[in-house]
Protein backbone atom coordinates (compact mmCIF):
# COMPACT_ATOMS: atom_id res chain seq x y z
CA UNK A 1 0.00 0.00 0.00
CA UNK A 2 1.49 3.71 -0.78
CA UNK A 3 2.65 5.10 1.62
CA UNK A 4 2.96 2.30 3.94
CA UNK A 5 6.77 0.91 4.65
CA UNK A 6 6.52 -2.75 6.16
CA UNK A 7 9.60 -4.10 7.86
CA UNK A 8 11.00 -7.55 7.04
CA UNK A 9 12.91 -9.08 9.42
CA UNK A 10 13.97 -12.78 9.59
CA UNK A 11 15.43 -14.31 12.55
CA UNK A 12 18.34 -16.42 11.80
CA UNK A 13 19.42 -19.20 14.12
CA UNK A 14 23.24 -19.96 12.98
CA UNK A 15 24.49 -16.77 15.29
CA UNK A 16 23.50 -18.91 18.47
CA UNK A 17 25.75 -21.73 17.35
CA UNK A 18 29.02 -20.56 19.99
CA UNK A 19 27.06 -20.29 23.12
CA UNK A 20 24.49 -23.11 22.13
CA UNK A 21 26.85 -25.52 21.48
CA UNK A 22 28.62 -25.15 24.66
CA UNK A 23 25.28 -24.93 26.77
CA UNK A 24 23.72 -28.21 25.19
CA UNK A 25 27.14 -29.89 25.70
CA UNK A 26 27.82 -28.71 29.28
CA UNK A 27 24.51 -29.57 30.53
CA UNK A 28 24.10 -32.67 28.81
CA UNK A 29 27.43 -33.94 30.33
CA UNK A 30 26.05 -32.44 33.90
CA UNK A 31 23.32 -34.43 33.68
CA UNK A 32 24.69 -37.86 32.09
CA UNK A 33 27.86 -37.92 34.09
CA UNK A 34 26.46 -37.02 37.39
CA UNK A 35 23.75 -38.94 37.23
CA UNK A 36 25.92 -42.28 36.20
CA UNK A 37 28.40 -41.59 38.55
CA UNK A 38 25.53 -41.39 41.88
CA UNK A 39 23.94 -44.63 40.32
CA UNK A 40 26.96 -46.82 39.93
CA UNK A 41 28.07 -45.22 43.58
CA UNK A 42 24.48 -46.29 44.69
CA UNK A 43 24.55 -49.94 42.90
CA UNK A 44 27.75 -50.66 44.63
CA UNK A 45 26.04 -50.68 47.54
CA UNK A 46 27.46 -47.22 49.38
CA UNK A 47 25.85 -44.99 51.97
CA UNK A 48 23.52 -42.31 51.14
CA UNK A 49 26.28 -39.81 52.31
CA UNK A 50 29.10 -41.60 50.13
CA UNK A 51 26.70 -41.43 47.22
CA UNK A 52 26.05 -37.44 47.69
CA UNK A 53 30.00 -37.00 48.43
CA UNK A 54 30.73 -38.34 45.15
CA UNK A 55 27.79 -36.58 43.46
CA UNK A 56 28.89 -33.05 44.54
CA UNK A 57 32.72 -34.42 43.81
CA UNK A 58 31.55 -34.94 40.30
CA UNK A 59 30.04 -31.75 39.97
CA UNK A 60 32.81 -29.59 40.80
CA UNK A 61 35.20 -31.38 39.11
CA UNK A 62 33.09 -32.01 35.64
CA UNK A 63 32.30 -28.10 35.55
CA UNK A 64 36.03 -26.89 36.07
CA UNK A 65 37.17 -29.94 33.48
CA UNK A 66 34.39 -28.26 31.36
CA UNK A 67 35.37 -24.80 31.60
CA UNK A 68 38.97 -25.68 31.16
CA UNK A 69 38.71 -28.41 28.48
CA UNK A 70 36.13 -25.58 26.51
CA UNK A 71 39.15 -22.89 26.94
CA UNK A 72 41.49 -24.63 25.68
CA UNK A 73 39.62 -26.12 22.83
CA UNK A 74 37.98 -22.35 21.82
CA UNK A 75 41.27 -20.70 22.16
CA UNK A 76 42.75 -22.88 20.07
CA UNK A 77 40.36 -22.22 17.46
CA UNK A 78 40.46 -18.46 18.33
CA UNK A 79 44.37 -18.93 17.06
CA UNK A 80 43.71 -20.26 13.83
CA UNK A 81 41.73 -17.77 13.15
CA UNK A 82 44.10 -14.65 14.08
CA UNK A 83 46.86 -16.19 12.29
CA UNK A 84 44.58 -16.48 9.09
CA UNK A 85 43.25 -12.85 9.32
CA UNK A 86 47.07 -11.73 10.07
CA UNK A 87 48.07 -13.77 6.69
CA UNK A 88 45.29 -12.12 4.80
CA UNK A 89 46.41 -8.34 6.23
CA UNK A 90 49.72 -9.07 4.86
CA UNK A 91 48.21 -10.03 1.46
CA UNK A 92 46.09 -7.20 1.28
CA UNK A 93 49.15 -5.09 1.98
CA UNK A 94 51.08 -6.50 -0.40
CA UNK A 95 48.97 -6.58 -3.23
CA UNK A 96 45.47 -4.64 -3.03
CA UNK A 97 44.59 -4.95 -6.45
CA UNK A 98 45.26 -8.63 -6.39
CA UNK A 99 43.07 -9.06 -3.94
CA UNK A 100 40.65 -6.99 -5.19
CA UNK A 101 40.56 -9.14 -8.12
CA UNK A 102 40.26 -11.96 -5.97
CA UNK A 103 37.52 -11.27 -4.48
CA UNK A 104 35.53 -10.25 -7.71
CA UNK A 105 36.04 -13.71 -8.73
CA UNK A 106 34.37 -15.11 -6.07
CA UNK A 107 31.05 -12.96 -6.17
CA UNK A 108 31.71 -14.00 -9.86
CA UNK A 109 31.12 -17.87 -8.77
CA UNK A 110 28.30 -16.89 -6.65
CA UNK A 111 26.38 -15.78 -9.99
CA UNK A 112 27.29 -12.26 -10.13
CA UNK A 113 28.22 -11.17 -13.77
CA UNK A 114 32.14 -9.99 -13.80
CA UNK A 115 31.29 -6.15 -14.22
CA UNK A 116 29.29 -5.84 -11.28
CA UNK A 117 31.28 -8.64 -9.11
CA UNK A 118 34.26 -5.96 -9.79
CA UNK A 119 32.41 -2.91 -8.80
CA UNK A 120 31.54 -4.74 -5.82
CA UNK A 121 34.80 -6.08 -4.85
CA UNK A 122 36.33 -2.35 -5.46
CA UNK A 123 33.59 -0.68 -3.15
CA UNK A 124 33.95 -3.42 -0.22
CA UNK A 125 38.01 -2.65 -0.38
CA UNK A 126 37.39 0.52 -0.41
CA UNK A 127 35.11 0.38 2.90
CA UNK A 128 37.53 -2.46 4.63
CA UNK A 129 39.07 -5.00 2.76
CA UNK A 130 39.78 -6.91 5.65
CA UNK A 131 36.71 -7.79 6.85
CA UNK A 132 35.36 -8.37 2.96
CA UNK A 133 38.38 -11.09 2.92
CA UNK A 134 37.43 -12.43 6.21
CA UNK A 135 33.85 -13.05 5.61
CA UNK A 136 33.83 -14.13 1.85
CA UNK A 137 36.87 -16.06 1.31
CA UNK A 138 37.83 -17.18 4.34
CA UNK A 139 34.47 -17.45 6.01
CA UNK A 140 34.63 -15.56 9.23
CA UNK A 141 32.19 -13.38 10.04
CA UNK A 142 32.91 -11.53 13.51
CA UNK A 143 29.83 -12.69 15.04
CA UNK A 144 30.40 -16.16 14.81
CA UNK A 145 34.24 -16.20 15.63
CA UNK A 146 35.74 -18.37 18.61
CA UNK A 147 35.19 -16.52 21.88
CA UNK A 148 37.28 -18.74 24.56
CA UNK A 149 35.56 -17.32 27.91
CA UNK A 150 31.38 -17.37 26.62
CA UNK A 151 32.53 -20.33 26.07
CA UNK A 152 34.24 -21.59 29.24
CA UNK A 153 31.56 -20.21 31.34
CA UNK A 154 28.69 -21.78 29.79
CA UNK A 155 30.38 -25.19 29.54
CA UNK A 156 30.81 -24.79 33.34
CA UNK A 157 27.30 -23.02 34.43
CA UNK A 158 25.70 -25.34 32.13
CA UNK A 159 27.25 -28.27 33.62
CA UNK A 160 26.74 -27.42 37.11
CA UNK A 161 22.93 -27.04 36.62
CA UNK A 162 22.93 -30.14 34.57
CA UNK A 163 24.63 -32.28 37.44
CA UNK A 164 22.77 -30.78 40.16
CA UNK A 165 19.51 -32.53 39.40
CA UNK A 166 20.68 -36.08 39.81
CA UNK A 167 22.27 -34.89 43.23
CA UNK A 168 18.93 -33.48 44.20
CA UNK A 169 17.31 -36.53 42.95
CA UNK A 170 19.11 -38.55 45.24
CA UNK A 171 19.84 -37.28 47.28
CA UNK A 172 16.69 -35.98 49.18
CA UNK A 173 14.43 -39.28 48.48
CA UNK A 174 14.79 -42.77 50.59
CA UNK A 175 16.87 -44.91 49.73
CA UNK A 176 14.11 -47.81 48.97
CA UNK A 177 13.33 -45.56 45.93
CA UNK A 178 16.16 -43.11 45.01
CA UNK A 179 17.57 -44.81 42.44
CA UNK A 180 14.08 -44.90 40.73
CA UNK A 181 13.79 -41.17 40.91
CA UNK A 182 17.04 -40.20 40.02
CA UNK A 183 16.80 -42.12 36.56
CA UNK A 184 13.42 -40.64 36.49
CA UNK A 185 14.63 -37.21 36.87
CA UNK A 186 17.50 -37.85 34.61
CA UNK A 187 15.23 -39.07 31.61
CA UNK A 188 13.12 -36.29 31.67
CA UNK A 189 15.72 -33.55 32.18
CA UNK A 190 17.46 -34.77 29.10
CA UNK A 191 14.60 -35.34 26.99
CA UNK A 192 13.57 -31.71 27.75
CA UNK A 193 17.06 -30.53 26.73
CA UNK A 194 17.50 -31.88 23.92
CA UNK A 195 13.94 -30.17 23.22
CA UNK A 196 14.92 -26.83 24.20
CA UNK A 197 18.32 -27.40 22.23
CA UNK A 198 16.52 -28.14 19.11
CA UNK A 199 13.96 -25.71 18.92
CA UNK A 200 16.57 -23.04 19.82
CA UNK A 201 18.80 -24.43 16.99
CA UNK A 202 15.40 -24.52 14.97
CA UNK A 203 16.02 -28.58 14.64
CA UNK A 204 14.05 -31.02 15.22
CA UNK A 205 12.81 -31.41 18.47
CA UNK A 206 11.37 -34.77 18.75
CA UNK A 207 14.50 -36.65 17.37
CA UNK A 208 16.86 -34.27 19.42
CA UNK A 209 15.00 -35.00 22.40
CA UNK A 210 15.08 -39.22 21.49
CA UNK A 211 18.77 -38.81 20.72
CA UNK A 212 19.55 -37.61 23.81
CA UNK A 213 17.58 -39.44 25.62
CA UNK A 214 18.41 -42.88 24.67
CA UNK A 215 22.30 -42.33 24.83
CA UNK A 216 21.45 -41.26 28.43
CA UNK A 217 19.97 -44.18 29.25
CA UNK A 218 23.00 -46.10 27.56
CA UNK A 219 25.23 -44.57 29.68
CA UNK A 220 23.08 -44.85 33.28
CA UNK A 221 22.43 -48.21 32.50
CA UNK A 222 26.26 -49.35 31.83
CA UNK A 223 27.71 -46.97 34.78
CA UNK A 224 24.58 -49.04 36.82
CA UNK A 225 26.11 -51.86 36.11
CA UNK A 226 29.64 -51.73 36.20
CA UNK A 227 28.85 -49.77 39.58
CA UNK A 228 26.99 -53.29 40.76
CA UNK A 229 29.77 -55.13 39.52
CA UNK A 230 32.48 -53.42 41.56
CA UNK A 231 29.96 -53.62 44.66
CA UNK A 232 29.75 -57.10 44.70
CA UNK A 233 32.97 -57.80 44.56
CA UNK A 234 34.90 -55.52 46.85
Amino acid sequence: MPGVHLTHRELHLSGRSNWLRAGVMGANDGIVSTASLVLGVAASGAASAAIVTAGIAGLVAGALSMAAGEFVSVSSQRDTERADLELEAREISADPEGEERELARIYERRGLPSALAREVAVALSEHDALVAHARDELGLEEERRAQPLQAAWTSALSFSLGAVLPVLAIGLTPPGIRVVVCVAVTLAALALLGYLGARLGGARRLRAALRVLVWGAVAMAITSGIGALVGSAV
